[in-house]
């Protein structure tokens, strides 16, 4: 039974929430503020977490989550258009839904991104790329050596980028690959995701030899 980690201050919206994912099968936690679900982090499989919170708000609930680990974050946004969902983003946020929450979606959602976090399937590596080498049997990356530590979303966009060097995707087809959304998914999870693993295994982001942006359609692996 997947365990979610609610982090909602709306009551109204947090039971309602609860309900729908428990009827669904989840087992739900539920929390009202950042403080409160942090610490109850170690009994999640997945965090479910509004932006908007009273206190320690959600950005920086969600910096602290990827900082502690690779548990899988959904964060829920009251506008699609604006700076929030880029900040999120960037903050270590794996997908997001904008509100008024629509229950089935974000049970669909959920599971996608544990499917994502259970991993690729299991083949023969490791595969080396200059000093970055990706070890797709056991999910390992390492840089000059040491490893890396990805969340579980930026590791499924560098495998899925890494299987194909030289060969440019389109952000449509990370998305349906990688986070497994059809044509109204955002091009902006994808530009975010990408952005924080050239932090990661780039050794000047700003000039990027690993992934490399084809400008008009999408992103390619090098180096070439």
């Amino acid at each position: 039974m997947p365990r979610v980690l609610l982090i909602e201050d709306d009551e109204a919206v947090r039971d309602g929430l609860t309900l729908a994912l428990t009827r669904q099968g989840h087992a739900v936690a539920a929390s009202e503020t950042g403080e409160q679900g942090l610490a109850r982090l170690a009994a999640a499989d997945v965090v479910v977490l509004d932006l908007m919170l009273p206190g320690m708000d959600g950005f920086e609930v969600c910096r602290r989550i990827r900082a502690a680990g690779d548990l899988p974050i959904i964060m829920l946004t009251a506008r699609s258009d604006d700076m929030d969902v880029v900040a999120g983003l960037e903050a270590g946020a794996d997908d997001y839904i904008v509100k008024p929450v629509q229950p089935r979606v974000l049970e669909a959602r959920i599971r996608a991104v544990l499917r994502r976090s259970g991993g690729e399937a299991r083949v023969a590596g490791p595969e080396r790329h200059g000093d970055l080498t990706v070890d797709r049997t056991a999910l390992v990356v390492t840089k000059a050596g040491a490893s890396v530590g990805l969340a579980p979303t930026e590791l499924r966009l560098l495998l899925e980028l890494s299987s194909s060097p030289g060969q440019v995707l389109s952000r449509q087809q990370l998305l349906e690959s990688v986070w497994e959304h059809g044509y109204l998914g955002d091009s902006r999870l994808v530009d975010a995701c990408v952005q924080r693993l050239r932090a990661k295994i780039e050794k000047d982001p700003a000039a990027p030899v690993y992934i490399q942006t084809v400008r008009g359609f999408g992103y390619r692996f090098g180096p070439l």
